[in-house]
């Protein structure tokens, strides 16, 4: 369709309430975030304590948080994320210290606050850093810019944060010495199990579309995590073979036995040997083609940061007008107003509501019980960090349930945060938390909706014509006679990176509002036919390795 004739009706998506505090089930790994969430804060914390001066800890607790990213990752990759991480959070704890240490002005507060929580959030997005996200840098970087401050106590303070932040990489990276290769094999493990699912369906039911794009989805996933280190050791070569066996079912399902497939997935559990499946053992050309992905890596990341323009823009907006909204209603703690603001935007306006639904319900319980706890974290000051820590472990166990049950831990543990230095009385600081969380929500959706995005149909475009080229070269590929070693394992995966590609691309443009009607049979049509390509190449692969045997 072209452009002159494509619909231009207003796309207006429903706001949902059903389902929005639904409680999930836990992640498998959610006790690794939260062990490492205890581990990296105690030490700093209990050392302040013993020398008596917890009025610091708010410095190390900045560095201690870079220990809740990038538990997906394996350990190559995660030694790399959270490095940069932890020069991001420095940067913008250097700018946070160095602006309260020049100016008392909160309009100017609140206006770099704003800025900085923009760029975390545009760069998080962009190198998918993965949860928390750029939430925790905001809420870092928003809090000091409100921490009264000399220039000369400033380099003294962010070697607290960067020590404490050597501290958390370390502990982030503790667990490969005992399970080097746990997250790749949670990665293949995951693939299986929702492959097994998919197959399970028969693809019949009103289910089935949605747990095959699920498969496709983790299968792309295990290849991300697979593919992100260079090295291939005989392990990883294993979990690749396993990989493109959950990529064989998921293409021609009728072939396979789903319970095979969880098997497998069991048998990654712990330390033990990684399954080998008889069929792929010999067919080493399966796996040329991961030499060719590897060869090709993510796209420059100045292309990345251009399509979240709108959201870069709407976080700016809606943090500076919470936070200037907070400062006109009085509120001591505007930063508050502008980290709820912050952590209200997602890929869409519908699921930005849903965020803000979950945030406003979870730091409202999270208030009440504050009140309960803060008798008890009054008593001293090591009852006050004991408090933080049994916080800490709750906010990040609870946090893949819902994002709002997380948030009943995260609320009591930053007020009791903003205690470190000195007791302060427990009604003014739910008070001032309870405006800040109403006004951030409210002034931050506002400015989801004020700050359209209609880049989100043109994205769907270009997947759409990705997903067609994609499918075009798969074809190609699969019409030659003898296809080059590895060529049709290389457009399989490009193919099946596409259509998830433009699932994911689709989903997020249907929960964006004032944009024209969405090409949905377009959609669903190159999915139906991206999906019956990728059957088509599983079988000529069979043939090839076949015909390559008998030579």
């Amino acid at each position: 369709m072209s452009s002159a004739t494509r619909p231009r009706t207003s796309y207006v998506p429903r706001l949902p309430l059903a389902g929005v505090l639904r409680i999930g089930r836990p992640s498998d790994i959610w006790f690794k975030p939260a062990l490492s969430a205890v581990c990296a804060v105690a030490p700093p914390n209990l050392t302040l304590l013993a020398l008596g001066r917890l009025d610091l800890a708010m410095y190390t607790m900045a560095g201690s948080l870079c220990a809740l990213y990038a538990h997906n990752r394996p350990y190559a990759a995660r030694a790399r994320a959270l490095a940069w991480v932890v020069l991001g959070m420095l940067g913008g704890l250097a700018v946070a210290l160095v602006t309260a240490s020049l100016t008392t002005d909160a309009v100017v507060l609140v206006t770099v606050g704003a800025l900085l929580a923009a760029v975390q959030k545009t760069v998080c997005d962009a190198t998918r850093v993965g949860p928390p996200g750029h939430v925790v840098l905001a809420f870092i970087s928003s809090a000091f810019l409100f921490a009264p401050q000399t220039l000369g106590q400033v380099p003294g303070h962010l070697a607290l944060g960067g020590a404490a932040a050597v501290w958390a990489w370390i502990v982030g990276m503790a667990p490969g010495l005992v399970r080097p290769h746990g997250p790749e094999r949670r990665a293949t493990a995951h693939a299986l199990n929702a492959t097994a699912a998919y197959v399970a369906s028969r693809g019949e039911g009103d289910g089935a579309a949605r747990a095959r794009a699920a498969a496709a989805a983790a299968v792309h996933g295990a290849w991300q995590s697979l593919l992100s280190t260079g090295a291939r050791s005989a392990p990883r070569r294993a979990l690749e073979r396993l990989v493109v066996r959950a990529e064989v079912a998921l293409a021609v399902p009728a072939d396979t036995e789903p319970e095979r497939l969880r098997a497998w997935a069991r048998e990654l559990r712990g330390t033990g040997p990684v399954p080998r499946p008889d069929d792929l053992a010999d067919a080493a050309d399966e796996l040329l083609g991961v030499e060719a992905a590897l060869a090709f890596g993510e796209p420059p990341l100045l292309r990345r940061l251009g399509p979240l323009a709108p959201i870069a823009l709407r976080t700016a907006l809606g943090c500076a007008l919470a936070g200037y909204v907070s400062l006109a209603l009085g509120v001591g703690r505007p930063y508050w107003a502008l980290v709820t603001a912050a952590s209200l935007y997602q890929a869409n306006v519908t699921l930005t509501w849903s965020r803000g639904v979950q945030r406003v319900v979870g730091n409202l319980v999270g208030v009440l019980v504050f009140a309960a706890v803060a008798p008890l974290a009054h008593l001293g000051q090591a009852a006050l960090v004991l408090c933080c820590l049994a916080f800490n472990f709750g906010a990040e166990a609870l946090m893949s349930r819902n994002y709002w049950l997380g948030s009943i831990c995260v609320t009591p543990m930053a007020l009791l945060i903003t205690e470190f230095a000195r007791t302060q009385q427990s009604g003014a600081l739910i008070t001032d938390r309870v405006v800040d969380t109403l006004v951030g929500a409210l002034v931050g959706f506002v400015a989801a909706i004020a700050v359209t995005n209609r880049r989100a149909g043109d994205r769907i475009e270009h997947a759409l014509s990705a997903a067609e080229r994609a499918r075009d070269h798969a074809l190609t590929v699969v019409a030659q006679e003898r296809p080059a070693p590895g060529a049709l394992e290389s457009a399989r995966r490009a193919l099946a990176a596409a259509v998830v590609d433009l699932r994911a691309t689709a989903d997020a443009a249907a929960g964006e509002w004032w944009q024209r009607a969405l090409p949905e049979e377009r959609v669903m049509h190159a999915e139906q036919a991206g999906h019956r390509t990728l059957a088509a190449t599983v079988r000529r692969q069979g043939l090839h390795c076949l015909e390559g045997a008998r030579a």
